[in-house]
């Protein structure tokens, strides 16, 4: 630890973890809408039924709102963004609608938004890297080192990819198409069904004639569509990246391509495909969303642990049961948790069919995350691009920055490892240092740092369980690993918080550890998420809906699941006060 880095550390006093956000009180014992789980979905969910005159209140088992999209100072002096980190996908609708930006929510953008730096020795000279942003020209330039046929490709191929996103965008702001109403509904109820064939159609017309190539896209392995168009494995490692997190995936796996286009179709502030961090962590957006809610009425609470879910001999929901006995009734229930914790654990399984819970009970939903959230005293140096003297960030600091992806091989074989139970050996890591942006982090000349590993198996072989010497066994080898990219990293770090899968389930309520609430496989999305038959937030309970990210479009920062919930939720209530 050098002497500028020890003057900060000297300054900050270890203490137990603490909340950066709370909001105590006790709810009333009757709403019209009840949301379990204060997570952003589930806060949006709020604003938008409040807005419409529902009186709702939100429920938090911990003691700060935001699920995993919250800031926690866990070292004191340095706010971390404990779970997710970055800010893209959140819904511009919402954005609108909510009035975030007056409710308090800054966005720093990033450009270059992703830096890959090699391990390699070309006769003593500086190793190589690929940083890609915004500037085709010099994303071509980039590339070139590699391979001036890709460098060539490189524009044609983010048209293609972007006209697909522009035909699944609009999917992701309404309900999937009703398939159990077309089938079995009454004739009003198939031909209001029929509306939501529209953005379907609408997708369909978009892409044309080469809605083959796009299906390939979808359900191919991302490997095979990648090697269609590059030949570089640095380049084609760096896009593989995007399929793959957060996913018990490789590469190799069928379907992996819409993952990526999960993370391509972002847009922040009318920008297209911009990733950003949040001023304050992103906790700073969910408190935001709370803010809005607040502002038109909604009522949010912490530390309130729901229970089980109240449902009545008709087979209707009517509130939610505290861990302390207390009864909070409501004409309707907005389930923010997962659909295996909704389902599994919060409701009466003698309400639910057999065949129901069993598949739920299926609902894949394993995880292959290591979220590791560093104190440093001092930057990342890389071999690729040094720092400076004078030690200040450089533009390769705030991007994603891509290690162990000099080829695809290395994801598939670190998957493998993880299949077999183990950690794996040399991990796909991906890491962002916020504080290079947003200076109200971290204590002058310290940042914090975002690691987020796979991959990393939910049960370990042998019987092992995640205890600390595990965890810290895993952490070491991901620190090693930086260590050869970036030297004197290790000496660098002041402290750590190391989340495992099981850690992200118990910690944040993630079944599985899954960030996405449950896989964001082909055979789990649109109208087969969480499961066929019911797809468009309802369930076999009425006036129960699930509004989280185990719902239609699946998960991200990106709240469209809580906003078509309750606009879902609002239709049937308004049908049943007609």
């Amino acid at each position: 630890m050098h002497a500028e880095g020890l003057q900060c550390f000297m300054k900050i006093v270890r203490s137990g973890r603490r909340a950066y956000s709370q909001i105590p009180g006790q709810p009333k014992l009757k709403y019209d809408a009840v949301i379990i789980g204060g997570g952003h979905n589930g806060l949006v969910a709020a604003a938008y039924l409040q807005r419409s005159g529902v009186n709702t209140v939100v429920l938090e088992r911990r003691q700060v709102v935001g699920g995993a999209a919250v800031t926690e100072e866990i070292i004191p002096g340095f706010k971390f963004s404990r779970a997710s980190y970055l800010l893209s996908l959140l819904r511009p609708q919402i954005y609108k609608d909510l009035e975030l930006k007056k409710h308090g929510l800054k966005i720093y953008f990033r450009n270059p938004h992703s830096f890959t730096p090699l391990l390699e020795d070309i006769n003593g000279q500086r190793p190589r890297s690929l940083v890609l942003g915004s500037d085709m020209t010099e994303n071509q330039k980039q590339i070139a080192q590699f391979s001036e046929k890709d460098a060539k490709a490189y524009p044609e191929y983010e048209d293609f990819m972007n006209r697909l996103v522009a035909a699944i965008d609009p999917l992701l702001d309404s309900s999937p198409v009703d398939t159990v109403a077309m089938v079995q509904g009454s004739i009003l109820q198939k031909l209001k069904s029929f509306k939501t064939l529209r953005p379907l159609l609408k997708a369909g017309l978009t892409l044309g004639s080469d809605l083959p190539k796009y299906y390939e896209v979808l359900t191919a392995p991302i490997s095979k569509v990648l090697d269609h168009w590059f030949e570089s494995e640095p380049l084609k490692c760096t896009l593989a990246t995007d399929a793959v997190i957060g996913a018990m995936a490789s590469p190799a796996t069928p379907g992996s391509g819409y993952v990526l286009l999960h993370h391509v179709m972002g847009e922040l502030e009318g920008k297209k495909g911009s990733w950003g961090y949040v001023e304050g962590g992103m906790g700073m957006v969910s408190n935001a969303i709370a803010k809005s809610a607040m502002a038109l009425g909604a009522e949010i609470y912490t530390d309130k642990t729901v229970e089980q879910i109240l449902v009545d001999s008709n087979g209707t929901a009517y509130g939610v049961v505290l861990t302390d006995g207390t009864e909070v009734h409501s004409r309707m229930v907005l389930s923010n948790a997962t659909p295996h914790h909704t389902y599994l654990n919060l409701t009466p399984k003698e309400q639910l069919p057999a065949d129901f819970i069993t598949m739920i009970s299926q609902f894949d939903a394993k995880s292959p995350v290591t979220k590791i959230n560093v104190a440093v005293d001092k930057l990342p140096n890389f071999l690729s691009l040094p720092n400076k003297a004078d030690g200040k960030p450089l533009p390769h600091h705030q991007c994603s920055i891509h290690l162990n992806s000099e080829k695809m091989q290395l994801l598939n074989d670190a998957y493998e490892d993880a299949c077999r139970g183990e950690p794996s050996s040399r991990p796909m890591i991906e890491m962002c240092i916020p504080s290079s942006l947003d200076p109200t982090l971290a204590p002058p000349g310290c940042h914090v740092i975002s690691i987020f590993s796979q991959y990393t198996p939910y049960s370990l072989s042998g019987d092992r369980q995640w205890n600390d010497e595990e965890r810290n066994r895993y952490a070491d080898t991901v620190f090693d690993w930086i260590e050869k990219y970036a030297p004197g990293f290790k000496s660098s770090v002041i402290g750590r918080d190391i989340l495992t899968p099981p850690d992200l389930e118990r910690i944040f309520g993630l079944s599985g550890g899954n960030i996405f609430h449950g896989s964001m496989s082909l055979d789990q999305l649109y109208f087969a998420r969480p499961i066929p038959q019911f797809s468009n937030y309802r369930s076999p309970i009425q006036g129960l809906y699930l509004c989280g990210s185990g719902a239609h479009p699946g998960g991200g920062v990106m709240g469209a699941s809580g906003r078509n919930a309750a606009l879902v939720a609002l239709e049937h209530l308004k049908r049943a006060v007609s």
